[in-house]
């Protein structure tokens, strides 16, 4: 068996997410069904994250044991392969062998994430289902700065939604939170080690309370201070997020 690494892009906007779920098509379901085309064997392709329902991807990486041997091919043709076999919402942008001992998930060291906001009071329809539509004015340079205060090693605990089962520790590194603007399109670009279920898209709603004015720098300080997800701002929509890059 040959270890690959994949990098994968897709929009996720007809997906019940990455994940394998029951009933339900998700991106990782159909990357799977493409590499069964190919090695009838191959059960399970390996993320190195999950993503939500309707949320994006340019840089998911997975790896993928194949059974060379039988069907020799390098990471150029696998790629075309695979491309062939898939819908054209997923592609596989890069194929390349990987070390036997190379984990997609464990080895990873962080992750970048891209959130799009359109703040124009009519929204652009080349952004639907790729950009949250927000058609009030926002305060940009106060929302740069209440960007800053995410970055760290916090307890980010008010900004994620609780899953079924208890984290070890909220505790999170981000190394960078930058909200940037090109005319009415704003970008909130987060980086960081690691990440709590739905912890950008509450960091993101959060930052677009302060640029409407309804949340303070001090105010957030607070919300860090009280731990509890119903005092910080909303769950930014998934349709403007995407996982850039995974960082090794």
């Amino acid at each position: 068996m040959k270890r690959f690494k994949l990098t994968i892009a897709y929009d996720g906007a007809a997906y019940y997410g990455w994940q394998v779920q029951p009933r339900q098509v998700t991106v990782q379901q159909r990357v799977e069904e493409s590499v069964q085309q190919l090695f009838p064997e191959v059960k399970r392709v390996h993320s190195s994250s999950r993503t939500d329902t309707g949320v994006h991807a340019l840089g998911m990486v997975a790896h993928v044991d194949l059974p060379m041997d039988e069907r020799p091919m390098d990471g150029p043709q696998l790629r075309r392969a695979l491309n062939a076999f898939l819908p054209a919402d997923i592609r596989v942008m890069k194929a390349v062998r990987a070390k036997a001992d190379f984990h997609a998930r464990f080895d990873a060291k962080g992750k970048q994430y891209h959130y799009r906001i359109w703040n124009g009071p009519a929204m652009n329809p080349l952004f639907n289902g790729r950009a949250w539509h927000v058609p009030v004015a926002l305060d940009v340079p106060r929302m740069q700065a209440a960007a800053k205060l995410f970055v760290g090693n916090k307890d980010f605990k008010s900004f994620a939604t609780t899953r079924e089962y208890e984290m070890e520790t909220t505790v999170r590194r981000v190394t960078k939170c930058e909200v940037r603007r090109r005319g009415p399109e704003l970008g909130v670009l987060i980086s960081g080690e690691g990440f709590l279920y739905k912890m950008c898209r509450g960091i993101v709603g959060t930052l677009e309370q302060v640029g409407q004015g309804k949340l303070t720098q001090k105010e957030i300080r607070q919300i860090f201070r009280e731990r509890d997800r119903r005092v910080a701002g909303m769950n930014a929509p998934a349709c403007g997020l995407t996982l850039v890059k995974v960082l090794y």
